[in-house]
């Protein structure tokens, strides 16, 4: 054993790039607890367990899953609240997946035989949780998970984009306490709230095709609506953009589900090769639009596993990191 890496969900402002683990970092992984409340204690008990098993002189390095998003403007990542929450709190967009956005990025633009600077993509990462990310120029200028990663997509259990005032009005009418309300949005809302079955989508797949279940169809069709529409607007934010990329569980596997959420952004240029869209399932990775696409889309399998252990070697010979 050489070294170890660890995925630690939450930075804060402080971690811009993966790190080696001191005493120092872990007390500002702790400094991030409110932020990540479920995953950085269960983190740094990672990091613990890591020095009592291989002792303390074995390199450690932290890789975060905000790191990626600190290249975030500020007109992107503060919300329309008092200011002072955000001087007092850090009240503000952080996003998450980076790890995996950084790594497809990084994929898409080998592929394509490209420089950081010319890679300018929009990322989805679909699987049980959801995320979109705005890339230009290599840096990630706006993704949809925000201060915790409930906002955004429709997610597996995960409600995200909702109006806030109802939390306050579930709440009263079912006597629901805050902390209730916020399991609820996150662990029981998203395609299993809406279809009542599953949070997973190729049950809900199977479920349309064999019985033609209207809950089940309608937590899809509202799935693949959701992303089509921050599509849309990242393409609006980013001036456009040359690819969408497609990773995760559902990106990877469901040439449907691509399809769905592509259907309807032809006019922008977005159109898929049924045949490639078809092909490109599990571990394939390559192009899943038609030649001469104005906008092309791939399908990239994403390796964070991999990408913390590059980090892990960077951190441990001191080598600078651009992410």
């Amino acid at each position: 054993m050489h070294a170890v890496g660890h995925r630690v969900v939450h930075g804060g402002e402080r971690f811009t790039h993966s790190v080696l683990i001191t005493d120092d970092v872990v007390r500002g992984i702790e400094d991030c607890i409110d932020l990540a409340p479920l995953h950085n204690p269960a983190n740094i008990k990672g990091i613990v367990a890591a020095r009592e098993v291989f002792g303390a002189g074995l390199p450690q390095a932290a890789v975060f899953d905000t790191a990626f998003h600190q290249t975030l403007p500020e007109h992107a990542y503060l919300y329309a609240l008092p200011y002072q929450f955000y001087r007092r709190h850090r009240v503000r967009r952080y996003g998450f997946h980076g790890t995996s956005h950084r790594y497809v990025a990084y994929r898409y633009r080998q592929l394509r035989g490209i420089a950081r600077d010319e890679t300018n993509v929009i990322t989805l990462h679909l699987g049980n949780g959801c995320s979109v990310a705005l890339i230009r120029g290599g840096n990630s200028v706006d993704t949809s998970m925000g201060l915790t990663p409930l906002e955004g997509l429709v997610m597996g259990t995960r409600s995200g984009d909702i109006d806030p005032a109802i939390v306050d009005f579930i709440a009263a009418k079912e006597g629901l306490t805050a902390r209730e309300i916020e399991s609820l949005l996150n662990k029981q809302s998203g395609l299993l709230g809406i279809s009542g079955l599953t949070n997973d989508m190729r049950e809900l797949l199977d479920e349309t095709r064999e019985s033609g279940d209207r809950r089940a169809r309608l937590a899809i069709d509202i799935f693949c609506y959701r992303a089509r529409k921050y599509i849309g607007s990242y393409l609006a934010a980013g001036g456009g953009t040359d690819a969408v990329v497609f990773t995760g569980g559902i990106g990877e596997n469901s040439p449907e589900i691509r399809a769905r959420i592509c259907d309807g952004l032809q006019w922008m240029g977005l159109e898929l090769d049924d045949a490639r869209n078809a092909e490109h399932i599990g571990a394939r990775e390559g192009l899943i639009s038609r030649d001469g696409a104005r906008l092309a889309a791939y399908v990239i399998p994403t390796d964070e596993e991999l990408l913390i252990a590059r980090d892990t070697v960077r951190c441990v010979n001191g080598v600078t990191q651009r992410y």
